[in-house]
């Protein structure tokens, strides 16, 4: 049997994990400052130089696909390509824009929800889901440039878009392409 861990030991795991992930605790109330909405909520600037010069997809110079930035459900990679997971990022939204220049490889209703497909081209395609768009296939989208706004359906809350990348055919963390991942950071124990 595995003893019980304490609280406060508990409590640094947790902080340790939320921390490796990317996430900061929340700050105490205050009056909003520099770049934060009225909700308080601040745009995040994601930039990890060490990582940069491991990653080349982390300098292609994508922008993220939602403004301010609310990550709620991130990244989790299955173990194998028939596995459960999460393949992509879910993020609060109302309109959604491209992340990088593409072309419109698909828009349309799958299984009740509305997806937009954009090909950015050198093998990454990006899936937004659900959301609604007056654009066609083969249209042009420039970095930043408007897509379509979210609408329902899917394994997402109400305002929350799902932001999949695929590099190859294969799903990778859409963070490489926006910044970075957070490293994991170790620290000793007791």
């Amino acid at each position: 049997m595995i003893p019980p861990i304490p609280g406060l030991v508990r409590g640094l795991i947790a902080s340790i994990a939320l921390a490796s992930a990317g996430f900061a605790p929340a700050p105490a109330a205050q009056a909003p400052g520099p770049g934060a909405t009225p909700g308080g909520v601040h745009e995040v600037a994601v930039h990890d130089v060490a990582h940069e010069r491991t990653d080349p997809l982390s300098g292609r110079g994508w922008v993220w696909p939602v403004a301010p930035v609310r990550v709620v459900r991130a990244f989790e990679a299955p173990a194998h390509a028939y596995a459960p997971g999460h393949r992509g990022i879910d993020l609060v939204a109302h309109a959604v824009r491209s992340p990088a220049d593409g072309r419109i490889a698909f828009a349309g209703p799958v299984a009740g929800r509305d997806v937009v497909t954009i090909d950015h081209g050198d093998g990454l395609v990006t899936s937004l889901e659900p959301v609604e768009t007056t654009l066609a296939v083969g249209d042009r989208v420039a970095r930043g440039a408007p897509v379509g706004t979210v609408s329902v359906g899917g394994h997402t809350a109400p305002g929350t878009v799902h932001m999949g990348v695929r590099l190859d055919g294969a799903y990778i963390n859409p963070l490489r392409l926006l910044g970075g991942v957070p490293r994991a950071i170790l620290l000793p124990c007791c």
